[in-house]
């Protein structure tokens, strides 16, 4: 198994192409495509690490970082993989891209302040939040809806996003609540169609 500190990015596996097959180029403006993705709803997660020169066991609140992102899915129940993305322009990438854990905090209905907070605050987000930490000594906030606490398994560059593979060492959720949705530039909150109940 590759050393988490020294883990290089490991390159995508290519597709097989027949000789002289190349993509067409987008028949689309760059803001049409956004647009076009935003009638995706998504969860709203924030991601938590540590931060620049702190170590596992350091419970100070600027010990760790924190961002907010939309692209969190599931990968894998066997091994049990999860994937988000982080610009690679973030100030936090080289962060999270060298630590060998992270935490993806799914967030609650009412937990819109903390995820503008982590978008868009400035100074020491996490000395405004309420958490604990969990085994990997990363921040676990309290009222999430979901999370998992990950081992940074792989990374691969695409375009102009880092995609980050998680191996989820532990994980926990509620029952008593629903997420925040993100939708055409919104932030809203699920509700079953026709009164029909949700299955766990």
């Amino acid at each position: 198994m590759d050393s988490p500190h020294n883990q290089a990015m490991r390159s995508p596996v290519q597709a097989p192409t027949h000789p002289g097959q190349k993509a067409l180029p987008p028949d689309f403006e760059s803001a049409h495509f956004r647009q076009a993705l935003s009638r995706f709803a998504t969860g709203v997660t924030v991601v938590t690490t540590l931060a620049p020169g702190a170590q596992k066991g350091d419970t100070h609140s600027n010990s760790f970082v924190g961002v907010t992102a939309s692209s969190f899915n599931t990968l894998s129940l066997q091994p049990p993989l999860v994937l988000w993305s982080l610009g690679t322009q973030a100030r936090s990438l080289p962060l999270f891209h060298a630590g060998t854990h992270y935490v993806i905090n799914v967030l609650a209905q009412d937990q819109l302040e903390l995820c503008q907070r982590f978008a868009y605050g400035q100074g020491d987000r996490f000395a405004q939040s309420a958490y604990q930490l969990g085994q990997s000594g990363l921040p676990i906030f309290e009222g999430a809806l979901a999370w998992f606490e990950c081992h940074n398994r792989s990374r691969y560059e695409e375009g102009d996003h880092i995609l980050f593979v998680g191996e989820v060492e532990r994980c926990g959720y509620r029952n008593d609540t629903t997420g925040l949705i993100f939708h055409t530039g919104q932030f809203g909150q699920f509700a079953p169609l026709n009164g029909q109940g949700t299955r766990a």
